[in-house]
């Protein structure tokens, strides 16, 4: 139930806003901050209120109100005139009434933006020490205290730590990163959240019954998504819809509150959204056109269009939101047709262009032109296939049969996401089997009984990975530059990381698998040749070139700028 601080008979002399009207003055009235109150509410029934709280959130959720709530509740005497500390104030005492009128003289409110400084830091500590008038409590509310100066945070510092039983303080503020962690350590701190659209939707509608103002539920829906979680944003938008709806007998349509707003109609901006992704970019410049000249700002559109395919991407996978009646008509209809039609790589595709040409329409010197150029590579990027489509097309393509002896291709492109250097990259052409540590190939494997008969290093390096000797193997593919190869010596030049103990390591496998006897010696005065991973990146890097200069190849990397062939198989 909303309580305004009208039903406390307190006549205001002049009109009050609605976010002063309707500004909760008890916890009941306190929305959307149910984690916070239920603390509270212990706290106050054990005899455990802290003696220094800090209250953070973004603008509007109730920091200051909670603060004073929180001081009326320390010293609210209720209906039987005496001391109670009682949970939630009456609202009918002495000090609840001069606490909300601000002339309680115990009840000291400082607005830190004002006033950062170390000298007013010291007047305050000064008056600390001297007990409250008539209060129980003598309670310090300081609003954005984040913006003391650090010399003032000093000074606070051990009066905060060690205050007299008598005072109480609460501080309020939007950037608790700036506040030092020496003063979070000696208060209880309360995150007050973002409120839910749902909710403030219904505070809305609940304050224009109050009101007797009627207004729809498309408008009341979206003065709440346009508060961003801010009552008091909210409000004010509210009481601005107020005055521009009693020229239509009180009620209130959408169309008010996008013209309030700057928003060009939802329907219009589907259309816009439906003709780019058609690929009819005349019929969208043209509404682009006409919401400009009735004086929506590019940026919104763009930000329009952003919401829709995050609505269209969210509707996709949540197919449960279209039955949610909070959400307005045209959103449901437009959103069951239009997530059906588009893929979500479509959807994703559009996202991360709109969300690029936002920063690009902010930037650019006409804003109007940034945002047609926007909309037109949109329109030309929905007509691309998409990757799965390009990789299946070359599957089918027999200009493919230079490139690949065996052309297989993936239904689907290769996560290259946790490869940072190739996070925009296309795995187009998955190549061998090999990757960094080269595998012997099946088709060159050799049978048991001819394991004796090693013609070349590549048998004894077949031998090695048959007999799964992978620390061997890894070294002689890695650290070997051979130098000399016969059936019974093998001389080398090894890397200089390779293991001391290498050749002999060699000379006994060689043994053993063999039945003869192998001489296996180093040479420091030869390089040798390249190394059998060396050979073999090297020609990976050849298949990859030859495979560039392929005229079909080429179109599909210029469609993907910034994309490069990772693999040829």
């Amino acid at each position: 139930m909303i309580k305004s601080e009208m039903d406390e008979d307190i006549k205001p002399v002049d009109y009050k806003v609605l976010a002063r009207k309707y500004r909760p003055v008890n916890f009941a009235s306190l929305i959307g901050q149910e984690p916070m109150v239920r603390t509270l509410k212990n706290a106050f029934h054990s005899d455990r209120v802290a003696h220094a709280f800090i209250l953070t959130g973004v603008r509007g959720v109730g920091k200051t109100t909670t603060a004073r709530i929180i001081a009326r509740s320390l010293n609210c005497v209720g209906n039987n005139k005496e001391i109670a500390s009682e949970f939630d104030p009456c609202g009918n005492c002495d000090f609840c009434r001069t606490i909300i009128e601000g002339s309680c003289i115990d009840v000291i409110e400082m607005d830190a933006a004002s006033r950062t400084g170390v000298d007013d830091i010291r007047e305050l500590i000064e008056s600390v020490r001297y007990k409250p008038v008539s209060a129980k409590y003598k309670v310090y509310i300081v609003d954005e205290v984040h913006m003391l100066s650090r010399n003032a945070f000093n000074a606070l510092l051990k009066t905060l730590e060690e205050p007299p039983s008598h005072v109480k303080f609460i501080f309020a503020t939007t950037e608790i990163r700036k506040v030092p962690v020496t003063v979070l350590s000696r208060c209880q701190r309360f995150d007050l959240r973002r409120i839910e659209t749902e909710v403030l939707a219904n505070n809305f509608r609940e304050i224009s019954n109050l009101e007797g103002l009627r207004i729809t539920d498309d408008a009341i829906n979206l003065i709440a998504r346009a508060a961003d979680g801010s009552v008091r944003d909210g409000q004010s938008l509210l009481d601005q819809v107020v005055s521009l709806g009693l020229e239509h007998g009180n009620e209130v349509v959408e169309e008010d509150v996008r013209e309030i707003l700057g928003l060009a109609d939802r329907k219009r901006i589907f259309e816009l959204f439906e003709e780019v992704m058609k690929g009819k970019i005349s019929n969208a410049l043209k509404i682009l056109a006409d919401d400009y000249r009735n004086g929506t700002e590019p940026n919104v559109v763009v930000k329009d269009l952003l919401e829709i395919v995050h609505w269209l991407t969210k509707v996709k996978v949540c197919p449960e939101l279209l039955n949610n009646s909070q959400i307005s008509e045209i959103d449901l209809s437009q959103g069951r047709i239009l997530s059906t039609e588009l893929s979500m790589a479509t959807l994703t595709r559009a996202w991360q262009l709109l969300l690029k040409g936002l920063n690009e329409v902010a930037l650019a010197p006409s804003p109007i032109n940034a945002t047609e150029m926007l909309l037109i590579r949109l329109a030309y990027l929905s007509n691309l296939p998409t990757p799965a489509d390009l990789v299946k097309k070359l599957n089918d393509n027999e200009k493919l049969t230079g490139i690949v002896n065996k052309p297989v291709f993936p239904d689907t492109i290769p996560n290259t996401a946790n490869d940072s250097s190739t996070n925009e990259s296309l795995n187009l052409l998955k190549v061998s089997q090999q990757k960094l540590n080269p595998q012997v190939e099946d088709s060159h494997e050799l049978h048991e009984s001819a394991l004796a008969d090693l013609n070349t290093f590549e048998d004894v390096l077949k031998l090695a990975n048959i007999k799964n000797e992978r620390i061997l193997f890894s070294n002689l593919t890695t650290n070997v530059h051979l130098v000399r190869f016969e059936p019974g010596t093998i001389v080398f030049h090894p890397e200089k990381n390779a293991p001391r103990e290498l050749s002999q390591d060699l000379a006994n496998f060689l043994n053993t698998e063999t039945g003869r006897r192998w001489i296996v010696t180093l040479s420091m005065d030869e390089p040798g040749e390249p190394t059998y991973q060396q050979r073999q990146l090297r020609e990976k890097s050849e298949q990859i070139e030859e495979a560039a200069k392929k005229p079909f190849i080429k179109s599909v990397l210029k469609l993907f700028p910034g994309a490069k062939i990772s693999d040829v198989k």
